[in-house]
């Protein structure tokens, strides 16, 4: 069965200074104020289950935490030793834009493709259930919808982001500790001090500059990446970074609603067990567009 979905081309055509479209335009957007920047929104595009995906252009940022200090200060009981593993500060260059989805998983979206609902209970007796993010899903369970989705979509695959394109899309061409001052960050995320301590719909808050929602708060998020506490090495730059090869523990990013200010940034890091399950760890995905939807076949299998 062929599903129709709504798709556009998202050109690469390079300028006579070899600079590509994508990136020219996180050049300007990294000299706009954050508010300007957020008035430029990526057109979004959905797949055939109607999961709303925006282009994160290529570019190049600088992954990890310049100031611990000031995160250290954030803590009500502050810790000299916390967050080592968010440096060095190091260069990093994402060398192709990526379509990722503007929002977690939600609920809804899960149903359709897993047929089965993880998770409390409450959560899907809840009026608004189809707009929750899926949550108490583990490592395994996220990497299971990709290929199932997979394989039910004729123009897209599907993967988790890495631990890099995650940071990069939630800084959103800013730096410091977090792309707003933390006294603005309830309108743009759920977290403990404006979530109520619970779950809430995903686009309820304020999008980042590149049009993606939730990106801080509301649910923690799978990454692809093998977690290690000194993975950002000796601070070289580093193109398209995968993580390490192995290990026991799967990066997660971004904070939920149970957590507090120093938690709800993009340089935090936390990570879990891939069999893991919490009621604050949901994910989203990004899709890789087929060579098949410029020839008009369709995805075998």
């Amino acid at each position: 069965m062929r599903f129709s979905g709504k798709r556009q081309r998202f050109g690469c055509a390079c300028l006579s200074t070899g600079v590509t479209w994508p990136g020219l335009l996180a050049i300007i957007l990294l000299s706009l104020p954050i508010r300007i920047a957020a008035a430029l929104q990526p057109e979004v595009i959905t797949n055939w289950l109607g999961m709303p995906f925006v282009t994160i252009p290529a570019g190049s940022f600088q992954m990890g935490t310049s100031d611990r200090q000031a995160a250290i200060r954030e803590m009500d009981e502050p810790n000299l030793d916390a967050f080592r593993d968010e440096q060095p500060v190091h260069v990093v260059r994402i060398s192709r834009p990526f379509l990722l989805g503007q929002t977690e998983v939600t609920q809804d979206q899960w149903l359709k493709v897993m047929e089965n609902r993880p998770g409390p209970k409450e959560y899907w007796d809840r009026v608004d259930w189809r707009d929750l993010p899926v949550v108490s899903v583990s490592w395994h369970m996220a990497q299971r919808f990709t290929e199932e989705l997979s394989k039910l979509d004729p123009d897209y695959d599907y993967r988790l982001p890495t631990e890099a394109e995650w940071e990069y899309a939630a800084r959103a061409v800013s730096s410091g500790l977090r792309p707003m001052p933390g006294n603005e960050l309830p309108e743009h995320a759920w977290f403990i001090a404006s979530s109520g301590d619970h779950l809430h719909p995903v686009a309820t808050r304020r999008p980042n500059a590149f049009g993606v929602y939730d990106m801080l708060g509301n649910t923690w998020e799978w990454v692809a990446d093998w977690y290690a506490p000194d993975s950002y090495g000796d601070g070289e730059m580093r193109i398209d970074p995968t993580g390490p090869a192995d290990g026991r523990s799967r990066v997660r990013r971004g904070g939920s609603y149970h957590c507090p200010l120093f938690q709800t940034r993009p340089g935090y890091r936390s990570a879990n067990t891939p069999d893991t399950r919490y009621s604050v760890i949901g994910f989203r995905v990004v899709a890789i567009a087929l060579p098949s939807q410029a020839n008009g076949t369709e995805k075998q299998w």
